[in-house]
């Protein structure tokens, strides 16, 4: 009797082993790629720090505590707990907290640009991840030979092609396939570590805040902007928060405390080993720390990890595109899902095509590791600020901790935060315009959809009458009622759609059951099904309908009707004829927005997703009613 348990438990426990392998290679590769350019960031040329053995203990020290305080405590132990139904990321952290009552609606209207903000740079940081860790792994190529040189920037947009090309297939089947070649990768780096510890294991007294202490002390100013290079070490804690989705908290820890920290730990170490015991190792400590023969299969290792370190920041854009879909801030686009177990595994090929041309312009445009990391860092430091900020409102409202004490533990946080941004608002000039830009411009954009969607629906609700007086109006008239079911999409029913009013006004006829749907984004990742459909009879044969969803599911509307009771009839979705409204807007200078964002949300507007797509209706009983609108 026992046995079917414990093979019940035996399957259960071998889940969670390939959960927390396939989380390894998903959410850690960014982390797990930072020894390729980080320590050695650290002592380029244009921060003067000198190579004596107290400024690399120091450093060692600042990188130690970084990894411990910002991903081990802040992200691990404390942000990942602020779920939304099990979803994370910034998106999910600000619905969290954004009140619902009107009275608060200033603050939540701040709220909510507050983590659009951070939002908006994590796609600035999804560009250069990728661009920095492939292109920081190929240039080992020239330590094998100088003849790869010249084609150090074809061969890596080569591979970028080859890394977004994967990416249909779903988290799932990528991570199978990456999960077991990271796992290798960090056996390599702590093997790598140890080799390069024996030879010098004083190092290890780094983990003594002290040196960290005395670094500053000594350096100063110079020392302060070192915590930008510091800074690279932990790059992926913002990735590995919105990655929460894809596996949940538990295998993301089991992954970092197993095996990421400690192989970490033990590289940077024994990079700063190698320093100190040969200083013009410097100029590339992690490929010299091998041993000659090594060399070549370490590049290749390295290429191949890099191209998985991508993958972090890759996931991270795709949920947080889908939660901005759902909630209503970038135009509908279209949302694979692809696993069957693990709802948060997405791909969404538009974004997809955008990344991979964004990191192969940045490739050409800043040609080497170095020039981008000096980009790198500023957009992440400000979303991690952003995060610390909504993390405390989460902790006082959602979790009721005093004041002293979530004050404290954020305010620790934020000074660390602060710290980081500080050091990293120097590469501004150097290249970190350019994640700003990109974030600013996505901003915008999220801004001008959701206020022109809003002022959309106040133009079209100018031209429309309430629904209840078209009814009043089709029991006075009786019009002819043609046989089947008219489903009419609406994004709300107290107006009566203006596709019904431009149909019954040419063909002075209607249906003889009408449908009034609309589909509801609740601000939770996914709503139960007991709760997914709504349906009152309003009377005259007029039904409506509210199909609810969570922001993180894709809508199917067929899928919801399909034998739904409607009056005294089962429905099938497939016999329905479904009416939707398409707009074509117009630029005016009437009150509402600027003229340029005006523009814009039209152009938006133009190149969304249709609907029929989005709802996954049957294109054959799709009937679209143009209307044109003066914003």
């Amino acid at each position: 009797m026992s046995a079917k348990p414990e093979n019940e438990q035996s399957q259960t426990n071998r889940y969670k082993f390939l959960l927390a392998l396939s989380a390894l290679g998903v959410v850690y590769g960014d982390i797990g790629t930072s020894p390729l350019y980080a320590l050695k960031e650290a002592f380029h040329h244009g921060h003067n720090i000198g190579l004596s053995e107290n400024n690399v203990y120091g450093i060692l020290s600042l990188i130690f505590w970084s990894l411990i305080i910002v991903i081990s405590i802040k992200y691990l132990r404390y942000v990942l707990k602020a779920d939304n139904k099990g979803e994370g990321g910034i998106l999910a952290l600000t619905a969290l907290v954004t009140p619902r009552s009107d009275k608060h609606l200033s603050k939540r209207r701040n709220l909510i640009r507050l983590g659009l903000f951070g939002t908006a740079l994590l796609y600035g940081d999804g560009m250069i991840t990728p661009s920095i860790s492939v292109l920081s792994a190929v240039e080992g190529l020239e330590l094998i030979t100088p003849v790869f040189s010249p084609y150090i920037i074809p061969i890596t947009c080569l591979i970028l092609v080859g890394l977004f090309s994967v990416q249909k297939y779903g988290t799932e089947l990528v991570g199978k396939i990456f999960g077991p070649l990271t796992l290798f990768w960090f056996l390599t780096l702590g093997a790598l570590g140890i080799y390069n510890i024996i030879k010098v294991p004083m190092v290890l007294v780094s983990m003594n805040p002290w040196y960290a202490y005395q670094f500053f002390a000594i350096n100063t100013w110079d020392g302060f902007f070192v915590l930008g290079s510091v800074f690279l070490v932990v790059t992926g804690g913002e990735a590995l928060y919105s990655d929460l989705g894809h596996f949940g908290r538990q295998p993301i820890q089991r992954a970092w405390f197993f095996v990421v920290l400690p192989c970490l730990i033990l590289n940077y170490f024994g990079q700063g080993a190698l320093i100190t015991h040969n200083p013009l190792a410097a100029k590339n400590p992690f490929f010299l720390m091998a041993p000659p023969w090594m060399l070549t299969p370490l590049v290749i290792l390295a290429t191949l990890s890099t191209v998985i370190a991508s993958q972090a920041l890759i996931t991270g854009v795709f949920s947080i595109t889908m939660q901005a879909v759902q909630l209503g801030y970038i135009p509908r686009v279209l949302i694979e899902h692809t696993s069957a177990k693990e709802f948060g595994q997405i791909y969404v090929k538009s974004m997809n095509r955008i990344l991979m041309i964004a990191c192969i312009l940045l490739v050409i445009f800043f040609k080497t590791s170095s020039n981008l990391a000096a980009a790198y860092g500023i957009a992440v430091t400000t979303t991690m600020g952003v995060t610390t900020i909504l993390f405390y409102l989460v902790a006082r409202q959602k979790w009721r901790w005093s004041k002293f004490k979530a004050g404290t533990i954020c305010g620790f946080f934020l000074i660390v935060d602060l710290s980081f941004w500080g050091a990293n608002l120097v590469k501004v000039l150097d290249g970190g315009w350019v994640p700003l830009a990109v974030g600013v411009l996505i901003f915008v954009m999220m801004t001008t959809w959701k206020k022109g969607r809003k002022l959309l629906g106040q133009r079209i609700r100018d031209e429309v009458i309430p629904l209840s007086l078209f009814l009043d109006k089709i029991d006075r008239e009786k019009p002819f009622r043609n046989p089947g079911i008219a489903i009419y999409m609406a994004s709300g029913l107290k107006d009566t759609p203006y596709a019904l009013i431009q149909s019954y006004e040419h063909y002075k006829s209607i249906h003889q059951r009408l449908i009034f749907l609309s589909v509801v984004t609740e601000e939770i990742p996914q709503v139960p099904q007991s709760r997914r459909v709504e349906v009152n009879d309003i009377g005259h044969g007029c039904y409506t309908v509210f199909i609810h969803y969570g922001y993180m599911e894709r809508p199917n509307i067929p899928k919801e009707l399909d034998q739904l009771m409607i009056g005294d009839i089962l429905l099938n979705p497939n016999e329905a004829t479904y009416f939707i409204g398409k707009e074509k807007l117009f630029a005016t200078d009437k009150p509402g927005m600027a003229l340029w964002r005006e523009k814009l949300f039209a152009f938006q507007t133009a190149n969304a997703q249709d609907a029929t797509t989005f709802f996954q209706l049957p294109r054959k009983r799709v009937m679209e009613i143009g209307v044109q609108v003066e914003l």
